[in-house]
């Protein structure tokens, strides 16, 4: 990908992102063995920032600030400052990510979860490094990793882990895909009992 074109708007980088996304996996399929040296490159193209631009002011934490005050969702004019700062920072190694602020969210039990909230460059930059890692990564996950493919979920999960002939790696609680889903509870109960599928199922179904 050329990291010295023009930048593009959104449509136009959406499709040069999904392109080489589609190449990065289709090559990691190819070859288990195949050693991707060159991504940082795509970490600072212009096409993944904006596309990881989009990403950030998009998602429902763009209302929350980080350690700078500034919320994704107020920048509206620098924008094109923003990623064209990035991209100089990240091409020339200057870019330091900055801390996070921290944020107790009470839990039903009584105890705190403590969420890490980055600035808002820190977010471009952790989405476009996401853009260009997960094609690569996605082609190692196994058919059974149901907490990490998105075509999977539990309606799939419990024929296999029950027909299975091996153990899988099944956690208490939603997965990652479907914990976003208040009407989708799926919750197991683990009971390991070495290489044997010895786990009690606890088939709490809310739809």
């Amino acid at each position: 990908m050329n990291t010295g074109a023009p930048w593009p708007d959104l449509s136009e980088a959406e499709h040069r992102v999904l392109k080489m996304q589609e190449k990065l996996h289709q090559w990691a399929m190819a070859d288990p063995d195949r050693r991707f040296d060159d991504l940082f490159n795509l970490v600072y193209d212009p096409a993944f920032l904006v596309v990881a631009w989009a990403r950030v002011r998009g998602n429902k934490g763009a209302r929350t600030a980080g350690v700078d005050g500034v919320t994704p969702r107020s920048v509206v004019l620098a924008v094109e400052r923003l990623l064209v700062g990035l991209r100089d920072d990240l091409k020339a190694g200057r870019f330091i990510p900055q801390r996070v602020r921290e944020k107790g969210i009470p839990k039903a039990s009584g105890k705190v979860r403590r969420l890490g909230i980055p600035t808002v460059a820190d977010r471009v930059v952790q989405a476009s490094l996401k853009l260009a890692l997960e094609p690569v990564f996605e082609a190692d996950f196994k058919p059974c990793s149901y907490g990490s493919v998105r075509s999977a979920g539990p309606k799939t999960l419990l024929p296999r882990f029950t027909t299975s002939g091996h153990p899988l790696a099944i956690t208490s609680g939603c997965s990652r895909r479907t914990s976003k889903h208040a009407s989708t509870r799926f919750r197991i109960r683990r009971l390991w009992t070495g290489c044997g599928i010895g786990s009690e199922i606890d088939t709490s179904w809310v739809w």
